[in-house]
């Protein structure tokens, strides 16, 4: 207990150089684990009510909601279906799995597999993409938000890259040769799926059917490589944090080692792996650490693109009514962003924050 708490509040100069140090060496949380750790290091020692990990027997008896996209455009009853099932699921839920998707097998698993090649290259290739700057191409590093996270400041046991996609697709030298192509083909794919999705959404909020895609919710796509080594304390840590996403979609990818848990009716329902005004629910989700892996996900945000904009988001018109008045005034990305951060990446704090 004295370990945890020392943890919180261990004085801010200390913290400093722990985080420097561990940065510089550009290895990453898997550069810990080649060294041999035997021990969580302090910085990512996290307090014991952020590490509920057990499930409650409740929580065995939630069926998470999986949506069969065979279908979908072709047969009107089946897409009724499908739409139905979408708008549940993201009513209850603000999660669903699908499957009959449109992305190969083969193309999933060299993502995954591109994602891995790339972490477990050496330290040498993979150092000249290591930045905490917004730049072209590929950005790796370990915990993006270091140096920045207001509440619980407090590493994850996590090493990433960041590739945003478009609205400008990077140029290939720009990507690693590891996994270039699959990165390219891959943000094809699951673009094409994310604007299905984008319709099958509209449609369940009543509205016409490229309502979301013309205010512009795929206009950027940013792909996410998390890498989780294998964690000698994994009672001690956390792979990412209980948060929401501040994007307007993800679709997530993961490995067979499974992990990720969402919140759901206040229990924590694990997610095992296989390959709006309020009215859609945005999911609380984590990622545990496990002693054994890695484990490899790659998340692919949907949002506007990356240029800063002054086009103001607010609740869809034409789902208000008297009885059903704006929760939310309008605002900026760029405004929305800066409370995100200010809230240590919680998209569900922010909102609340942000009620009329």
């Amino acid at each position: 207990m004295a370990t945890e708490s020392s943890a919180e509040h261990q004085p801010s100069s200390s913290r400093m150089k722990e985080l420097r140090d561990f940065d510089e060496t550009k290895a990453g949380v898997k550069g810990l684990v080649d060294a041999g750790i035997t021990k969580v290091p302090l910085m990512f020692i996290h307090p014991p009510e952020a590490l509920t990990f057990t499930t409650s027997p409740k929580s065995g008896q939630f069926s998470l909601p999986t949506i069969d996209l065979d279908g979908m455009g072709k047969d009107p009853i089946r897409h009724k279906q499908i739409v139905d099932r979408i708008r549940d699921a993201s009513e209850s839920w603000g999660f669903f799995r699908v499957i009959n998707h449109g992305i190969s097998l083969h193309t999933l698993e060299d993502m995954i597999n591109g994602t891995r090649n790339f972490h477990e290259q050496d330290v040498e290739i993979k150092e000249p993409f290591y930045t905490r700057e917004h730049r072209k191409g590929l950005v790796y590093c370990s915990n993006y938000n270091l140096y920045t996270l207001v509440t619980q400041p407090i590493g994850e046991w996590r090493d990433m890259f960041t590739c945003y996609m478009t609205p400008v697709m990077p140029e290939p030298e720009d990507l690693p040769v590891v996994c270039r192509e699959i990165l390219i083909e891959y943000s094809k794919q699951v673009m094409e799926l994310g604007c299905s999705l984008f319709r099958l959404l509209s449609e369940g909020l009543g509205l016409e059917q490229n309502h979301l895609l013309d205010m512009g919710c795929a206009e950027g796509l940013t792909l996410i490589g998390h890498y989780y080594p294998p964690c000698p304390e994994p009672e001690l840590t956390i792979g990412i944090r209980k948060h929401s996403d501040n994007t307007f979609m993800t679709i997530l990818l993961q490995d067979d080692v499974g992990g990720l848990q969402i919140l759901h009716q206040n229990e924590w329902v694990n997610v095992e792996p296989i390959i709006s005004n309020d009215k859609f629910t945005s999911v609380e989700h984590r990622v545990l650490a496990k002693s054994v892996g890695p484990r490899t996900s790659v998340a692919s945000f949907f949002s506007t693109g990356r240029n800063p904009s002054s086009k103001a988001y607010g609740p869809i018109k034409e789902l208000l009514s008297v009885e059903n008045p704006p929760k939310y005034g309008a605002m900026t990305i760029m405004e929305y962003n800066k409370c995100f951060q200010a809230n240590g990446a919680d998209g569900s704090l922010t909102l609340q924050q942000l009620k009329l």
